[in-house]
């Protein structure tokens, strides 16, 4: 009997993540310019990791919180719904959890029963997809439009829906594509879930990294929907604190206690010293953000010139927001993401990651993340333009 005879059918079809295939392989590169994680490289302000410290030595993060998270940090989300999000909450709607990721994964087990479909705009983040998986749902992919921008396609999602469809995915700021899906389009799609009796999943990770003309707008301000969307944000990209594994979610009281019967057996609460830090965030100087988001407006600004400049490799939509962008290639070698990714890796000593990880037309794209320092930016593209331009 082989080990692969115990392992679970919805776990052995998920295939091994290329984002953190790249990762090991750059690890075997010396002086890799790394351009293929969401991660930001700046670190938490100092303010933060200080309430970290002072929750420490005054002895509050020793034992569990309640499982939704404790009181005063849920009271500072609901504020921070109020302002920036134009949503009325209560803190029996809100649900701390170990970053966006682990309550996505939370909603998607309180609502999806084996069989259940689940639509996705790709490209998506795989983490979506995997999620659904582990579930036992079925991951419906519908392809966005990119000459338009990587818009919604709503033909295409009216045609996707079944019986069998139980809930919409939705990514805004969209990781891989930085897509700011416009207020008109989100306000369409909760029409769509009300019609069909749908339930919206939100990720808004990237809400506050929005660039230009474009806005952010969240579904749950819609009062319609408060039936209908399970809102997740996170700490881990506003602040830059992704190795505190810090987030939450917002959805109506009637759910929240169904989500928090999945939250338990996988966290049972979110980590408490990273609480402490995420109400320092939200009590101290919100100009960080600011700072943040202009970092990443002149880095997208930089990589779309330097892509300007290899034009013949790569065509691009320029992203409205999050700090990602995802350049078609245009090189015949390109048909296949991963093995161009390797290449790059090994000749080239430039880290990025394969389209082929956000859904089968990702392919033959790469994903290139700017929230680095603009001197890596540089260094990679002047890389690129050495291995491809000839």
């Amino acid at each position: 009997m082989t080990n692969t005879m115990h392992i679970s059918n919805r776990v052995s079809q998920i295939s091994k993540s290329a984002i953190h295939e790249m990762t090991r392989l750059s690890k075997q590169v010396e002086d890799v310019a790394f351009l293929s994680w969401a991660k930001p490289t700046s670190g938490a302000p100092e303010y933060i990791r200080e309430g970290a410290i002072t929750a420490i030595r005054n002895g509050q993060v020793d034992g569990y919180s309640e499982n939704a998270g404790i009181v005063g940090l849920r009271e500072a989300i609901v504020r921070k719904l109020k302002r920036d999000n134009n949503v009325e909450a209560d803190i029996s709607q809100i649900l701390v959890t170990v970053g966006a990721i682990e309550g996505l994964s939370a909603a998607i087990m309180a609502i999806i029963d084996p069989g259940d479909e689940v639509l996705l705009f790709t490209p998506t983040y795989s983490t979506h997809i995997r999620q659904v998986v582990i579930a036992s749902g079925k991951p419906v992919l519908i392809p966005t439009i990119e000459e338009k921008g990587f818009a919604l396609d709503f033909d295409a999602i009216e045609q996707a829906i079944t019986p069998k469809t139980k809930a919409i995915i939705c990514c805004s700021p969209n990781n891989p594509t930085g897509t700011v899906f416009p207020e008109q389009d989100l306000r369409k799609l909760a029409a769509l879930a009300l019609r069909h009796n749908l339930m919206i999943i939100t990720d808004e990770a990237y809400e506050y990294f929005v660039f230009d003309d474009h806005r952010h707008f969240s579904i749950a301000s819609i009062p319609e929907m408060k039936e209908h969307v399970i809102s997740c944000y996170t700490f881990t990209k506003t602040y830059a604190m992704t190795g505190w594994r810090i987030g939450y979610l917002h959805a109506d009281q009637s759910l929240i206690p169904q989500i928090t019967k999945a939250h338990i057996p996988f966290a049972i609460c979110a980590p408490v010293v990273s609480q402490y830090a995420a109400l320092a965030a939200l009590e101290g100087p919100q100009d960080c953000i600011a700072q943040f988001r202009e970092h990443y407006r002149s880095a997208r600004n930089l990589m779309c010139e330097r892509l300007d400049d290899i034009g013949s490799v790569f065509a691009y939509q320029k992203p409205g927001g999050s700090y990602l962008m995802f350049p078609k290639i245009l090189l015949e070698e390109g048909r296949d993401s991963m093995a161009f990714c390797k290449n790059l890796l090994f000749e080239g000593k430039v880290s990025t990651t394969p389209g082929i990880a956000f859904g089968p037309n990702g392919e033959s794209h790469v994903r290139m993340s700017f929230c680095v320092p603009l001197d890596e930016i540089n260094k990679a593209f002047d890389r690129m333009k050495a291995l491809f331009v000839r």
